[in-house]
């Protein structure tokens, strides 16, 4: 018997480890038996990417919650995750919605991801619930599902929240790389409805993703950076595994990441849109983000690592946008989760409407909040080691690191440092992973490589 453990959002594992027919059904029926003992007879939506037999997998779980006595709608193509919860928050019936994907992870990679009735995460507590209830054995019990499409849906609600006619005026040129993705069926259609002249990479179905993995970082963006140079594009748009989260590509070639994005979608939305509301980050998010923030008079709210936190601040409400710090952006008057596409498209809306590029509207952002780099570093230990970190961090207080004196200490999510001239380092250990975590953002590389250095050396040694 294989043994399973949900993590934050859902069960992933390899397809040689784990990842097969036995062991998909005994997580399904695990949902199914809570779902159904809840909700009797309602709804459940299920949606896939594009890997390898995401589409078998995608009924099996079907099949297994209507075993129930739910009613379970199928994606009858790949779809990403934002489609999936738009469907689901638009559906009053759902009680929650499975999506078949392993996000940015490799091709050799299989996942469960489990939302909420609002297309949201689900909590922490239900996931430990399912985890209790997985049986030991696969169920043969099967019942009949229906084939949906939630990617028209997704699209005519998208389209419905922007201003359709300053696109279609801007007649914008767009690279759109889904990256093999669940986004396949779906960015490329979208733009195109908005008057965008679209040249797609990586748009079929490849379960092999031809050697390149579904992150929209360096190196794996470097084809469509290319491609937007070549075609003269006013942009890219690069989207993960299953379209959460993105990244784009500013007209010069250059990646617009999480922490050029972050902020520069805030600005979007309140200069461009007028919008208000707080913005919520986590303790690992660029500084940027709250300096935009601050600039633009939005009330800022900090969370630890994980977007269950941010998730949490977004049913309390006055949400504007809540981030997190690998580029997920969740704009709740859209969606109460994450949504890569939509972010993009505000900043597209933004570059039509005022008829500024995309290396314009950075670097203006760049003059108002500054430049900044930062860098993420993981440090493997092993149990004995984390579990001293874990237990010293609350109690850290230097004095000096790297040769600079802390103006600012927080224990919000482990350690993290504050120095004057807006540079930082954060020191957690990761609730998920046998990994201590570190994160430095400074002026220059030089210092922010120092940064991490020196909390890599206290996260080595921290006594």
């Amino acid at each position: 018997m294989h043994i399973i453990h949900l993590g934050a959002n859902g069960w992933l594992a390899r397809f040689d480890d784990g990842f097969d027919d036995e062991n998909v059904i005994r997580v399904a029926d695990a949902l199914g038996l809570l779902w159904a003992d809840a909700h009797p007879g309602a709804t459940v939506l299920i949606g896939r990417d594009a890997r390898f037999r995401a589409a078998h997998f995608a009924k099996l779980v079907g099949q297994v919650i209507a075993s129930y006595g739910m009613r379970v709608k199928v994606s009858a193509d790949p779809c990403p995750t934002p489609a999936l919860g738009w469907c689901a928050a638009h559906d009053d019936e759902c009680v929650g919605a499975v999506m078949l994907t392993a996000s940015e992870n490799s091709c050799e990679y299989g996942g469960i991801l489990v939302r909420g009735a609002d297309g949201g995460a689900v909590s922490s507590a239900f996931l430990a619930e399912v985890d209790r209830a997985i049986p030991t054995y696969a169920t043969k019990d099967r019942g009949a599902v229906e084939m949906a499409d939630f990617v028209t849906p997704y699209i005519e609600g998208v389209i419905a929240f922007l201003d359709v006619d300053a696109f279609r005026f801007a007649h914008l040129k767009v690279v759109a790389d889904p990256m093999y993705g669940g986004a396949i069926t779906t960015v490329g259609p979208l733009l195109r409805r908005l008057g965008c002249e679209v040249s797609l990479l990586h748009a079929e179905e490849s379960h092999d993703f031809v050697g390149i993995h579904p992150d929209p970082n360096e190196p794996w963006v470097d084809k469509c950076e290319r491609r937007v140079v070549d075609t003269g594009s006013d942009c890219g748009i690069v989207l993960d595994g299953d379209g959460d989260r993105a990244a784009l590509i500013s007209d010069e070639g250059r990646l617009v990441g999480p922490q050029t994005l972050v902020p520069l979608v805030i600005r979007c939305l309140s200069m461009g849109r007028g919008a208000t509301g707080r913005v919520v980050v986590t303790t690992a998010t660029t500084e940027r983000a709250s300096r935009q923030a601050e600039m633009l008079g939005l009330p800022l709210t900090v969370v630890p690592v994980g977007f269950e936190r941010s998730y949490e601040e977004v049913l309390e409400g006055d949400v504007l946008m809540a981030s997190e710090e690998y580029g997920g952006i969740c704009i709740p008057s859209h969606l109460a989760e994450r949504d890569g596409i939509f972010a993009c498209l505000v900043v597209l809306e933004q570059m039509a409407k005022s008829g500024l590029s995309l290396s314009e509207l950075v670097a203006r952002m760049a003059q108002d909040v500054g430049q900044m780099e930062y860098v993420r570093r993981d440090l493997r230990l092993d149990g004995g080691e984390l579990q001293t970190l874990r237990n010293l961090l609350p109690g850290m207080n230097p004095r000096n690191v790297a040769g600079k004196k802390p103006e600012r200490v927080s224990h919000l999510d482990g350690l993290r440092l504050h120095f004057s001239n807006g540079a930082w380092v954060l020191l957690r250990v990761s609730r998920t992973q046998p990994v201590a975590r570190v994160y430095a953002e400074a002026p220059t590389y030089k210092e922010c490589a120092q940064l991490l250095e020196a909390a890599l050396a206290l996260a080595r040694d921290p006594s």
